[in-house]
């Protein structure tokens, strides 16, 4: 993170920022947090938590991406979890030991609430309803990753890579996503010419356009219908879990 604000780059009408785990407190329960929120830019590559190490911030995304990974001991690493504005980063690791389960990285630029892990475990202390808005982001999390297990297992990787763009899209607003297929690979945890083929069969198909280091969504409607029903199930644990953004 190279610079920190107390006020707002990403605000809604009502005053909120614009995480939407946050815009559904009431407003009693924001102004326990407001005064210990920093708004911070996540910068692309930066690094907000790593797998066994303490952490000192979570994190309420307003836009942006950041990629949960878990590596594996030949050095190789998987996505488990892209969480954007919908989400909060370390919420539960806070509430437990506050060590990281994962690494956290910021994959696409933006800005997020960043909150020091003690004032959190204190308001989460003092605020039923924030503790448990917390408890059942977690249970989103733990749907999503079952959801990822059954689909890293069952389903193709044109299905898994239109999943993946489909999520991507719905968190940065921007049909071109700055991506390479190198890294595509690594977070999907295929090889690199299986991400090659599919790509190059869905710009034939002219659902997106990819150049060097960038994907373009041309038909997102194609795109979707080119997803498995992963992408649909995660969307709806996450409003059965959550309810709706207000």
């Amino acid at each position: 993170m190279d610079r920190t604000r107390r006020n707002w780059f990403c605000m809604t009408a009502s005053g909120y920022p614009s995480n939407q785990l946050l815009q559904m407190l009431d407003a009693a329960d924001f102004d326990l947090l407001r005064p210990h929120l920093a708004t911070v830019e996540m910068v692309r590559e930066s690094v907000l938590g790593e797998a066994g190490a303490a952490l000192r911030h979570v994190y309420f995304p307003h836009s942006g991406s950041v990629s949960i990974t878990v590596g594996l001991s030949e050095g190789q690493m998987i996505e488990v979890a892209m969480l954007g504005r919908d989400n909060v980063v370390g919420g539960g690791a806070a509430l437990a030991d506050g060590i990281a389960p994962a690494d956290a990285t910021v994959l696409f630029p933006g800005a997020a609430s960043m909150l020091e892990i003690g004032a959190f475990r204190t308001i989460a202390a003092a605020s039923l309803p924030f503790r448990s808005l917390i408890v059942r982001h977690e249970q989103v999390l733990l749907a999503h990753a079952q959801q990822s297990l059954l689909c890293n297992t069952l389903h193709p990787v044109e299905a898994r890579l239109a999943r993946w763009l489909l999520r991507a899209r719905d968190l940065s607003d921007s049909a071109i996503l700055p991506l390479t297929q190198e890294a595509l690979a690594q977070m999907m945890g295929v090889r690199r010419n299986a991400i090659s083929l599919v790509a190059h069969a869905l710009q034939r198909a002219r659902i997106i356009r990819y150049t060097r280091g960038q994907i373009e969504i041309l038909d997102p409607a194609a795109l979707k219908a080119t997803a498995c029903d992963c992408y649909s199930a995660v969307k709806a644990s996450h409003l059965r879990l959550l309810g709706p953004p207000r």
